[in-house]
């Protein structure tokens, strides 16, 4: 007899291992995340990794050589972007990431200013 399919290893796995990874949390108490926060590894090679997850490692390896945003490294490690904010949380309290967020919707350009600019440009 078969067991049903929604016992299956692998389905089970798929479902259960986001919520191992992240001691269940579901968000980072301390930092917020967008999907185009950008993250990159700090090169200090002196730091003591063995205590991280391996998704954490992942992580680290991806964004040693260039910043890479948080959507990005979800696709790559082919995780939950959920997880991925919750890791990069716990990399940057470690101080193994630093992270540039997107500009406060405050500080960013009106679409007016933007369209005056292209007008100029459009001129010359």
């Amino acid at each position: 007899m078969r067991e049903p399919r929604w016992l299956n290893d692998e389905q089970a796995g798929r479902h259960v291992r986001p919520y191992a990874i992240t001691g269940g949390r579901t968000r980072h108490s301390q930092h917020n995340f967008t999907l185009i926060t950008l993250v990159v590894s700090r090169h200090d090679h002196e730091w003591d990794h063995d205590h991280l997850e391996p998704e954490s490692m992942a992580i680290l390896a991806l964004c040693r050589d260039r910043a890479v945003a948080v959507a990005e490294i979800a696709g790559q490690l082919d995780l939950p972007v959920s997880v991925v904010k919750v890791l990069c949380g716990d990399l940057l309290n470690g101080e193994l990431i630093i992270v540039q967020a997107p500009p406060a919707l405050s500080e960013q350009p009106s679409v007016e200013l933007i369209e005056r600019v292209m007008d100029g440009i459009r001129r010359l």
